[in-house]
Protein backbone atom coordinates (compact mmCIF):
# COMPACT_ATOMS: atom_id res chain seq x y z
CA UNK A 1 0.00 0.00 0.00
CA UNK A 2 2.72 2.21 0.78
CA UNK A 3 5.63 1.61 -1.74
CA UNK A 4 8.42 3.55 -1.56
CA UNK A 5 9.21 3.79 -5.55
CA UNK A 6 8.05 6.79 -7.06
CA UNK A 7 7.82 7.16 -10.81
CA UNK A 8 4.46 7.48 -12.70
CA UNK A 9 4.90 5.34 -15.67
CA UNK A 10 2.49 5.83 -18.82
CA UNK A 11 -1.15 5.46 -19.45
CA UNK A 12 -3.32 3.27 -18.67
CA UNK A 13 -5.74 1.81 -20.90
CA UNK A 14 -8.64 0.66 -18.47
CA UNK A 15 -11.64 -0.54 -20.74
CA UNK A 16 -11.53 -2.74 -24.52
CA UNK A 17 -8.98 -1.61 -26.77
CA UNK A 18 -9.08 2.16 -26.92
CA UNK A 19 -6.62 5.31 -26.50
CA UNK A 20 -5.23 5.67 -23.32
CA UNK A 21 -6.52 8.72 -22.32
CA UNK A 22 -10.07 9.71 -22.14
CA UNK A 23 -11.97 12.35 -24.38
CA UNK A 24 -13.89 14.54 -22.52
CA UNK A 25 -17.25 12.33 -21.13
CA UNK A 26 -19.89 12.31 -18.54
CA UNK A 27 -18.89 9.13 -17.58
CA UNK A 28 -16.94 9.03 -14.03
CA UNK A 29 -14.13 6.68 -13.91
CA UNK A 30 -12.73 6.08 -10.71
CA UNK A 31 -10.05 3.97 -10.09
CA UNK A 32 -8.66 1.85 -6.67
CA UNK A 33 -6.00 0.08 -5.54
CA UNK A 34 -5.32 -3.45 -5.67
CA UNK A 35 -6.37 -3.58 -1.37
CA UNK A 36 -9.40 -3.31 0.94
CA UNK A 37 -10.07 -0.47 1.73
CA UNK A 38 -8.68 1.19 -1.71
CA UNK A 39 -11.53 -0.61 -3.11
CA UNK A 40 -13.90 0.39 0.09
CA UNK A 41 -13.24 4.21 -0.48
CA UNK A 42 -13.77 3.98 -4.00
CA UNK A 43 -17.19 2.33 -3.87
CA UNK A 44 -18.01 4.82 -1.37
CA UNK A 45 -17.22 7.51 -4.13
CA UNK A 46 -19.17 5.40 -6.53
CA UNK A 47 -22.37 5.63 -4.31
CA UNK A 48 -21.83 9.45 -4.46
CA UNK A 49 -21.26 10.43 -7.75
CA UNK A 50 -24.41 8.21 -8.87
CA UNK A 51 -26.74 9.70 -6.00
CA UNK A 52 -26.28 12.81 -7.96
CA UNK A 53 -27.51 10.98 -11.36
CA UNK A 54 -23.60 10.48 -12.79
CA UNK A 55 -22.45 6.98 -15.03
CA UNK A 56 -19.83 5.92 -12.75
CA UNK A 57 -17.26 3.09 -13.54
CA UNK A 58 -15.14 1.74 -12.09
CA UNK A 59 -11.42 0.39 -12.58
CA UNK A 60 -10.85 -2.18 -9.77
CA UNK A 61 -7.88 -2.92 -7.97
CA UNK A 62 -5.41 -1.47 -10.76
CA UNK A 63 -1.97 -2.23 -8.76
CA UNK A 64 0.08 -0.17 -6.99
CA UNK A 65 0.54 3.67 -6.17
CA UNK A 66 2.70 3.96 -9.39
CA UNK A 67 0.45 2.63 -11.53
CA UNK A 68 -2.81 4.26 -10.17
CA UNK A 69 -1.13 7.72 -10.12
CA UNK A 70 -0.11 7.30 -13.52
CA UNK A 71 -3.74 6.37 -14.71
CA UNK A 72 -4.97 9.64 -13.20
CA UNK A 73 -2.04 11.79 -14.62
CA UNK A 74 -2.64 10.32 -18.25
CA UNK A 75 -6.50 11.14 -18.04
CA UNK A 76 -7.59 7.56 -17.83
CA UNK A 77 -9.15 7.74 -14.25
CA UNK A 78 -10.86 10.93 -13.06
CA UNK A 79 -10.48 10.72 -9.09
CA UNK A 80 -8.94 7.46 -6.67
CA UNK A 81 -8.37 7.43 -2.88
CA UNK A 82 -5.27 7.44 -1.36
CA UNK A 83 -3.20 8.93 1.69
CA UNK A 84 -1.19 12.20 2.43
CA UNK A 85 1.96 10.44 3.53
CA UNK A 86 1.94 7.63 0.45
CA UNK A 87 1.30 11.00 -1.84
CA UNK A 88 3.75 12.96 -0.09
CA UNK A 89 7.14 10.09 0.17
CA UNK A 90 5.91 8.03 -2.81
CA UNK A 91 4.78 10.28 -5.40
CA UNK A 92 6.17 13.30 -4.49
CA UNK A 93 9.03 12.45 -2.36
CA UNK A 94 8.44 15.81 -0.25
CA UNK A 95 10.88 16.03 2.96
CA UNK A 96 9.54 16.02 5.94
CA UNK A 97 6.21 15.25 7.48
CA UNK A 98 4.39 17.26 4.66
CA UNK A 99 0.67 18.24 5.41
CA UNK A 100 -2.29 18.29 3.11
CA UNK A 101 -1.75 21.16 2.36
CA UNK A 102 1.78 21.12 0.94
CA UNK A 103 0.82 17.68 -1.05
CA UNK A 104 -2.55 19.69 -2.54
CA UNK A 105 -0.42 22.46 -3.60
CA UNK A 106 2.40 20.08 -4.87
CA UNK A 107 -0.41 17.99 -7.03
CA UNK A 108 -1.98 21.09 -8.34
CA UNK A 109 1.11 21.38 -10.78
CA UNK A 110 0.20 18.38 -12.18
CA UNK A 111 -3.20 19.73 -12.79
CA UNK A 112 -4.87 16.98 -9.46
CA UNK A 113 -6.64 18.62 -6.95
CA UNK A 114 -7.10 17.00 -3.41
CA UNK A 115 -10.24 16.57 -1.53
CA UNK A 116 -10.40 17.59 2.46
CA UNK A 117 -9.90 14.19 4.40
CA UNK A 118 -12.27 11.65 4.81
CA UNK A 119 -11.98 11.86 8.42
CA UNK A 120 -9.79 9.02 9.16
CA UNK A 121 -6.36 7.88 8.42
CA UNK A 122 -4.48 4.88 7.88
CA UNK A 123 -1.26 5.01 9.93
CA UNK A 124 1.62 2.69 10.90
CA UNK A 125 0.66 2.23 15.08
CA UNK A 126 1.42 0.09 18.01
CA UNK A 127 -1.24 -1.75 19.68
CA UNK A 128 -1.63 -3.78 22.62
CA UNK A 129 -4.26 -5.78 23.93
CA UNK A 130 -6.91 -4.11 25.83
CA UNK A 131 -7.84 -6.93 28.37
CA UNK A 132 -3.99 -7.85 28.95
CA UNK A 133 -3.02 -6.42 32.39
CA UNK A 134 0.81 -5.89 31.99
CA UNK A 135 -0.23 -3.11 29.20
CA UNK A 136 -3.43 -1.94 30.90
CA UNK A 137 -1.42 1.43 31.65
CA UNK A 138 0.31 1.76 28.16
CA UNK A 139 -1.92 3.97 26.34
CA UNK A 140 0.59 6.17 24.18
CA UNK A 141 4.24 4.93 22.47
CA UNK A 142 6.02 7.16 25.04
CA UNK A 143 4.61 4.85 28.03
CA UNK A 144 6.52 1.26 26.49
CA UNK A 145 9.82 3.22 27.75
CA UNK A 146 8.60 2.68 31.31
CA UNK A 147 7.90 -1.21 30.61
CA UNK A 148 11.64 -2.57 29.16
CA UNK A 149 10.21 -6.31 29.57
CA UNK A 150 7.01 -6.10 27.11
CA UNK A 151 7.98 -8.24 24.41
CA UNK A 152 7.13 -6.03 21.12
CA UNK A 153 6.69 -7.69 17.73
CA UNK A 154 6.99 -6.23 14.47
CA UNK A 155 7.12 -6.44 10.81
CA UNK A 156 10.45 -7.40 9.12
CA UNK A 157 10.21 -4.76 6.99
CA UNK A 158 9.76 -2.38 9.74
CA UNK A 159 12.98 -3.77 11.40
CA UNK A 160 14.88 -2.99 9.37
CA UNK A 161 13.84 0.59 7.72
CA UNK A 162 15.35 3.17 9.31
CA UNK A 163 12.17 5.03 9.56
CA UNK A 164 10.85 2.25 11.39
CA UNK A 165 11.62 0.44 14.90
CA UNK A 166 15.52 2.23 14.58
CA UNK A 167 13.99 5.54 14.05
CA UNK A 168 11.04 4.90 16.58
CA UNK A 169 12.99 3.59 19.04
CA UNK A 170 15.12 6.59 18.99
CA UNK A 171 12.62 8.90 19.36
CA UNK A 172 10.80 7.19 21.95
CA UNK A 173 14.74 6.53 23.83
CA UNK A 174 13.07 2.71 23.78
CA UNK A 175 15.87 -0.18 24.64
CA UNK A 176 13.68 -3.23 24.40
CA UNK A 177 14.88 -5.29 21.16
CA UNK A 178 11.88 -6.45 19.15
CA UNK A 179 11.18 -9.90 17.71
CA UNK A 180 10.74 -9.21 13.58
CA UNK A 181 7.67 -11.45 12.72
CA UNK A 182 5.70 -11.83 9.46
CA UNK A 183 3.57 -8.96 9.98
CA UNK A 184 0.14 -11.32 9.39
CA UNK A 185 1.21 -13.49 12.40
CA UNK A 186 1.63 -10.92 14.59
CA UNK A 187 -1.94 -11.20 15.59
CA UNK A 188 -1.52 -14.67 16.11
CA UNK A 189 1.46 -13.98 18.51
CA UNK A 190 -0.79 -11.29 20.45
CA UNK A 191 -3.57 -12.98 20.69
CA UNK A 192 -1.67 -16.66 21.97
CA UNK A 193 0.40 -14.05 24.93
CA UNK A 194 3.63 -14.95 22.87
CA UNK A 195 4.30 -10.85 22.52
CA UNK A 196 2.60 -7.79 24.19
CA UNK A 197 2.96 -5.12 21.47
CA UNK A 198 2.17 -5.38 17.93
CA UNK A 199 3.18 -2.94 14.95
CA UNK A 200 -0.33 -2.85 12.59
CA UNK A 201 -1.62 -0.30 10.13
CA UNK A 202 -4.69 1.58 12.85
CA UNK A 203 -7.49 0.41 10.38
CA UNK A 204 -6.28 -3.09 10.45
CA UNK A 205 -9.29 -5.49 10.15
CA UNK A 206 -8.00 -7.35 13.02
CA UNK A 207 -7.17 -4.19 15.44
CA UNK A 208 -11.10 -4.70 16.83
CA UNK A 209 -11.45 -8.59 16.30
CA UNK A 210 -8.58 -9.23 17.97
CA UNK A 211 -9.13 -6.47 20.90
CA UNK A 212 -6.54 -4.66 20.72
CA UNK A 213 -5.87 -1.08 21.41
CA UNK A 214 -3.89 1.06 19.14
CA UNK A 215 -1.02 3.71 21.07
CA UNK A 216 -1.11 7.47 20.58
CA UNK A 217 2.06 8.63 19.06
CA UNK A 218 2.54 11.20 21.30
CA UNK A 219 5.47 12.24 19.31
CA UNK A 220 4.09 12.64 15.89
CA UNK A 221 7.02 10.28 14.74
CA UNK A 222 4.94 8.70 11.97
CA UNK A 223 3.46 11.17 8.73
CA UNK A 224 0.28 11.62 8.89
CA UNK A 225 -1.69 8.97 6.33
CA UNK A 226 -4.91 11.07 6.16
CA UNK A 227 -7.54 9.02 3.72
CA UNK A 228 -8.63 11.68 1.08
CA UNK A 229 -9.22 11.46 -2.94
CA UNK A 230 -7.12 12.61 -5.64
CA UNK A 231 -8.84 13.64 -8.48
CA UNK A 232 -8.37 15.40 -12.04
CA UNK A 233 -9.18 19.33 -11.57
CA UNK A 234 -11.05 19.50 -14.63
CA UNK A 235 -13.53 16.16 -13.60
CA UNK A 236 -14.50 18.57 -11.09
CA UNK A 237 -15.36 21.27 -13.87
CA UNK A 238 -17.16 18.80 -16.16
CA UNK A 239 -19.10 16.99 -13.22
CA UNK A 240 -19.82 19.40 -10.99
CA UNK A 241 -22.94 17.86 -9.21
CA UNK A 242 -21.23 14.68 -9.02
CA UNK A 243 -18.26 16.08 -7.34
CA UNK A 244 -20.32 18.16 -4.83
CA UNK A 245 -20.93 14.82 -3.29
CA UNK A 246 -18.25 13.35 -3.41
CA UNK A 247 -16.44 16.79 -1.91
CA UNK A 248 -19.30 16.39 0.98
CA UNK A 249 -17.59 13.12 1.90
CA UNK A 250 -14.87 15.46 4.07
CA UNK A 251 -14.90 14.90 7.46
CA UNK A 252 -17.81 11.88 7.60
CA UNK A 253 -15.96 8.40 7.69
CA UNK A 254 -14.37 7.32 11.34
CA UNK A 255 -11.41 4.92 11.77
CA UNK A 256 -14.13 2.75 13.58
CA UNK A 257 -16.45 2.41 10.98
CA UNK A 258 -13.22 1.70 8.22
CA UNK A 259 -11.95 -0.68 10.37
CA UNK A 260 -15.53 -2.56 10.92
CA UNK A 261 -15.62 -2.41 6.93
CA UNK A 262 -12.51 -4.06 6.46
CA UNK A 263 -13.27 -6.83 8.95
CA UNK A 264 -16.86 -7.32 6.95
CA UNK A 265 -14.28 -8.05 3.97
CA UNK A 266 -11.72 -9.28 5.06
CA UNK A 267 -12.72 -11.67 7.73
CA UNK A 268 -16.14 -12.13 6.93
CA UNK A 269 -15.78 -12.52 3.01
CA UNK A 270 -18.39 -10.08 1.96
CA UNK A 271 -17.81 -7.80 -1.15
CA UNK A 272 -16.89 -4.20 -0.55
CA UNK A 273 -20.12 -3.41 -1.86
CA UNK A 274 -21.88 -5.54 0.49
CA UNK A 275 -19.90 -4.37 3.58
CA UNK A 276 -21.00 -0.64 2.70
CA UNK A 277 -24.68 -1.86 3.05
CA UNK A 278 -24.43 -3.23 7.04
CA UNK A 279 -24.63 -1.17 9.73
CA UNK A 280 -22.82 -1.12 12.93
CA UNK A 281 -24.76 -3.92 14.96
CA UNK A 282 -26.49 -5.20 11.74
CA UNK A 283 -27.49 -8.41 12.62
CA UNK A 284 -28.93 -9.30 8.84
CA UNK A 285 -25.74 -9.26 6.78
CA UNK A 286 -26.42 -9.54 2.80
CA UNK A 287 -25.69 -12.69 1.38
CA UNK A 288 -22.33 -13.24 -0.71
CA UNK A 289 -22.83 -13.69 -4.25
CA UNK A 290 -22.62 -17.47 -5.04
CA UNK A 291 -19.74 -19.18 -7.00
CA UNK A 292 -21.91 -19.44 -9.82
CA UNK A 293 -23.20 -16.06 -10.06
CA UNK A 294 -20.09 -14.98 -9.72
CA UNK A 295 -18.59 -17.12 -12.69
CA UNK A 296 -21.31 -15.64 -14.88
CA UNK A 297 -20.43 -12.23 -14.25
CA UNK A 298 -16.88 -12.35 -14.97
CA UNK A 299 -17.39 -14.60 -17.59
CA UNK A 300 -19.54 -12.07 -18.85
CA UNK A 301 -17.07 -8.86 -18.46
CA UNK A 302 -13.74 -10.14 -18.55
CA UNK A 303 -14.37 -12.92 -21.27
CA UNK A 304 -13.50 -11.33 -24.17
CA UNK A 305 -10.78 -9.29 -22.71
CA UNK A 306 -8.80 -12.38 -22.05
CA UNK A 307 -9.90 -14.07 -25.49
CA UNK A 308 -8.65 -10.87 -27.12
CA UNK A 309 -5.67 -10.59 -25.26
CA UNK A 310 -4.50 -14.72 -26.32
CA UNK A 311 -6.12 -13.84 -29.58
CA UNK A 312 -4.28 -10.77 -30.45
CA UNK A 313 -0.67 -11.72 -28.92
CA UNK A 314 -0.49 -14.86 -30.48
CA UNK A 315 -1.67 -14.25 -33.95
CA UNK A 316 1.08 -12.10 -33.73
CA UNK A 317 3.71 -14.32 -32.31
CA UNK A 318 3.17 -16.75 -35.03
CA UNK A 319 3.31 -13.95 -37.83
CA UNK A 320 6.33 -12.82 -36.50
CA UNK A 321 7.78 -16.62 -34.73
CA UNK A 322 7.26 -18.95 -38.48
CA UNK A 323 9.48 -16.44 -40.38
CA UNK A 324 11.91 -16.64 -37.67
CA UNK A 325 11.88 -20.16 -37.73
CA UNK A 326 12.26 -20.35 -41.23
CA UNK A 327 15.09 -17.93 -41.36
CA UNK A 328 17.12 -20.17 -38.61
CA UNK A 329 16.31 -23.11 -40.88
CA UNK A 330 17.90 -21.22 -43.92
CA UNK A 331 20.51 -19.62 -42.30
CA UNK A 332 23.20 -21.20 -40.14
CA UNK A 333 24.92 -17.49 -39.47
CA UNK A 334 21.88 -16.23 -37.69
CA UNK A 335 20.29 -19.80 -35.95
CA UNK A 336 22.21 -19.23 -33.35
CA UNK A 337 21.39 -15.65 -32.31
CA UNK A 338 17.60 -16.66 -33.10
CA UNK A 339 17.30 -19.61 -31.05
CA UNK A 340 19.04 -18.26 -28.28
CA UNK A 341 17.35 -15.02 -27.77
CA UNK A 342 13.92 -16.98 -28.30
CA UNK A 343 15.26 -19.08 -25.51
CA UNK A 344 16.28 -15.92 -23.26
CA UNK A 345 13.19 -14.10 -23.24
CA UNK A 346 11.48 -17.13 -22.07
CA UNK A 347 13.19 -17.55 -18.91
CA UNK A 348 11.97 -14.07 -18.17
CA UNK A 349 8.76 -14.11 -15.54
CA UNK A 350 6.10 -12.86 -17.17
CA UNK A 351 5.32 -10.49 -14.28
CA UNK A 352 8.75 -9.21 -14.75
CA UNK A 353 8.60 -9.14 -18.68
CA UNK A 354 5.23 -6.90 -18.15
CA UNK A 355 7.13 -4.56 -15.84
CA UNK A 356 10.04 -4.43 -18.26
CA UNK A 357 7.80 -3.11 -21.20
CA UNK A 358 5.38 -0.34 -18.83
CA UNK A 359 8.13 2.17 -18.47
CA UNK A 360 8.39 2.08 -22.47
CA UNK A 361 4.82 1.39 -23.53
CA UNK A 362 2.61 2.47 -20.78
CA UNK A 363 0.36 0.80 -18.38
CA UNK A 364 -2.61 -1.23 -19.92
CA UNK A 365 -3.51 -3.35 -22.64
CA UNK A 366 -0.26 -2.66 -25.26
CA UNK A 367 2.55 -3.37 -22.98
CA UNK A 368 0.35 -6.46 -22.15
CA UNK A 369 -0.07 -7.17 -25.46
CA UNK A 370 3.55 -7.27 -26.62
CA UNK A 371 4.85 -8.96 -22.95
CA UNK A 372 2.06 -11.95 -24.27
CA UNK A 373 3.41 -11.92 -28.04
CA UNK A 374 7.43 -12.29 -26.82
CA UNK A 375 6.44 -14.93 -24.27
CA UNK A 376 4.63 -16.75 -27.37
CA UNK A 377 7.74 -16.71 -29.94
CA UNK A 378 10.31 -19.35 -27.97
CA UNK A 379 7.63 -22.59 -28.97
CA UNK A 380 6.31 -21.42 -32.56
CA UNK A 381 10.51 -20.56 -33.55
CA UNK A 382 11.34 -23.46 -32.36
CA UNK A 383 8.48 -25.87 -33.18
CA UNK A 384 8.67 -24.14 -37.07
CA UNK A 385 13.08 -24.80 -37.30
CA UNK A 386 12.58 -28.52 -35.92
CA UNK A 387 10.17 -28.78 -38.50
CA UNK A 388 11.99 -27.96 -41.32
CA UNK A 389 14.73 -29.75 -40.35
CA UNK A 390 13.22 -33.10 -39.94
CA UNK A 391 11.86 -33.09 -43.64
CA UNK A 392 13.93 -35.63 -45.28
CA UNK A 393 16.82 -34.70 -47.74
CA UNK A 394 15.49 -37.01 -50.49
CA UNK A 395 12.47 -34.76 -50.32
CA UNK A 396 14.33 -31.64 -50.69
CA UNK A 397 16.28 -32.73 -53.75
CA UNK A 398 13.48 -34.26 -55.42
CA UNK A 399 11.84 -30.39 -55.59
CA UNK A 400 15.22 -29.12 -56.77
CA UNK A 401 15.21 -31.63 -59.69
CA UNK A 402 11.25 -30.76 -60.68
CA UNK A 403 12.83 -27.12 -60.76
CA UNK A 404 10.84 -25.47 -58.61
CA UNK A 405 12.07 -21.89 -56.84
CA UNK A 406 13.10 -21.97 -53.43
CA UNK A 407 9.69 -20.12 -52.41
CA UNK A 408 7.75 -22.69 -53.87
CA UNK A 409 9.67 -24.70 -52.84
CA UNK A 410 9.27 -23.74 -49.14
CA UNK A 411 5.67 -23.08 -49.54
CA UNK A 412 3.85 -26.16 -51.56
CA UNK A 413 6.31 -28.41 -50.00
CA UNK A 414 8.34 -27.91 -46.49
CA UNK A 415 6.00 -25.94 -44.87
CA UNK A 416 3.20 -28.31 -45.86
CA UNK A 417 5.62 -31.11 -44.26
CA UNK A 418 6.32 -28.70 -41.22
CA UNK A 419 2.25 -27.90 -40.51
CA UNK A 420 2.36 -30.65 -38.03
CA UNK A 421 5.47 -29.58 -35.49
CA UNK A 422 4.18 -25.49 -36.11
CA UNK A 423 0.80 -26.25 -34.94
CA UNK A 424 2.31 -27.60 -32.17
CA UNK A 425 4.32 -24.58 -31.06
CA UNK A 426 1.58 -22.14 -31.67
CA UNK A 427 -0.37 -24.70 -29.52
CA UNK A 428 1.76 -24.46 -26.61
CA UNK A 429 2.06 -21.08 -27.08
CA UNK A 430 -1.89 -20.13 -26.76
CA UNK A 431 -2.30 -22.57 -23.70
CA UNK A 432 0.73 -20.37 -22.12
CA UNK A 433 -0.93 -17.79 -22.93
CA UNK A 434 -4.34 -17.71 -21.46
CA UNK A 435 -2.66 -18.81 -18.32
CA UNK A 436 0.09 -15.79 -18.68
CA UNK A 437 -2.26 -13.37 -19.87
CA UNK A 438 -3.62 -13.12 -16.00
CA UNK A 439 -0.54 -10.98 -15.17
CA UNK A 440 -2.79 -8.22 -17.24
CA UNK A 441 -4.43 -7.45 -13.96
CA UNK A 442 -1.58 -6.32 -12.89
CA UNK A 443 -1.58 -3.55 -15.77
CA UNK A 444 -4.80 -2.24 -15.84
CA UNK A 445 -6.02 -4.89 -18.74
CA UNK A 446 -8.56 -6.76 -17.11
CA UNK A 447 -9.16 -10.23 -18.54
CA UNK A 448 -9.20 -13.33 -15.91
CA UNK A 449 -6.52 -12.03 -13.88
CA UNK A 450 -8.56 -9.22 -12.51
CA UNK A 451 -10.88 -11.43 -10.18
CA UNK A 452 -7.70 -13.72 -9.21
CA UNK A 453 -6.07 -10.88 -7.86
CA UNK A 454 -8.93 -9.45 -6.22
CA UNK A 455 -9.80 -12.44 -4.66
CA UNK A 456 -6.16 -12.66 -3.83
CA UNK A 457 -6.49 -9.28 -1.91
CA UNK A 458 -9.42 -9.91 -0.25
CA UNK A 459 -8.77 -13.53 0.87
CA UNK A 460 -12.43 -14.58 -0.70
CA UNK A 461 -11.74 -17.98 -2.75
CA UNK A 462 -14.88 -17.81 -4.59
CA UNK A 463 -13.46 -14.78 -6.81
CA UNK A 464 -10.13 -16.33 -6.90
CA UNK A 465 -11.86 -19.31 -8.67
CA UNK A 466 -14.88 -17.55 -10.53
CA UNK A 467 -11.28 -15.99 -13.00
CA UNK A 468 -9.26 -19.26 -12.31
CA UNK A 469 -12.21 -21.73 -13.50
CA UNK A 470 -12.39 -19.39 -16.89
CA UNK A 471 -9.20 -20.05 -17.49
CA UNK A 472 -8.32 -23.42 -16.73
CA UNK A 473 -11.42 -24.23 -19.61
CA UNK A 474 -10.34 -21.29 -22.07
CA UNK A 475 -7.00 -23.60 -21.70
CA UNK A 476 -8.88 -26.62 -21.96
CA UNK A 477 -10.72 -25.66 -24.84
CA UNK A 478 -7.53 -23.83 -27.11
CA UNK A 479 -5.73 -27.28 -26.54
CA UNK A 480 -8.77 -28.86 -27.78
CA UNK A 481 -9.08 -27.08 -30.73
CA UNK A 482 -5.39 -27.44 -31.66
CA UNK A 483 -5.64 -31.07 -31.06
CA UNK A 484 -8.61 -31.24 -33.45
CA UNK A 485 -6.78 -29.11 -36.29
CA UNK A 486 -3.90 -31.58 -35.66
CA UNK A 487 -5.46 -34.47 -36.75
CA UNK A 488 -6.85 -33.06 -39.72
CA UNK A 489 -3.40 -31.88 -40.94
CA UNK A 490 -2.54 -35.79 -39.93
CA UNK A 491 -5.24 -37.05 -42.03
CA UNK A 492 -4.53 -34.78 -44.86
CA UNK A 493 -0.98 -36.19 -44.58
CA UNK A 494 -1.86 -39.61 -45.05
CA UNK A 495 -4.34 -39.07 -48.43
CA UNK A 496 -1.28 -37.28 -50.02
CA UNK A 497 0.61 -39.86 -49.35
Amino acid sequence: MRGRAAAAVGALVIAGWGPPAMAASPELVIGSKRFTESLLMAELAARAAEGAGTTVRQAKGLGGTAIVFAAIESGSIDLYPDYVGTLAEAVLALPGHADRARVAQALSARGLCLTEGLGFENTYALAVAKARKATEGVRQIGDLAKHPELVVGISNEMAGRPDGWPGLAATYGLLVRPRAMDHGLAYEAIRDGAIDVVEVYSTDAKVERFGLRTLRDDKRFFPSYEAVFVYRCEARARLPRAFDRILALAGTVDTSQVMRWNALVELDGLEPSMALDTRAGDASRPRRASLLAKLIDVVRTEGPTHVGLVLVSILASALVGVPLGVVACRSPRLRGPILAGAGALQTVPSLALLCFFIPLLGIGTLPTLVALFVYGLLPIVTNTYQGLEDIPPALRESAIVLGLSERHRLRFIELPLAARSIVAGIRTSAVVAVGTATVAAFAGAGGFGQPISTGLNLNDTPTILSGAIPAAVLALGVGAFFSAVDRRLARNTQVER
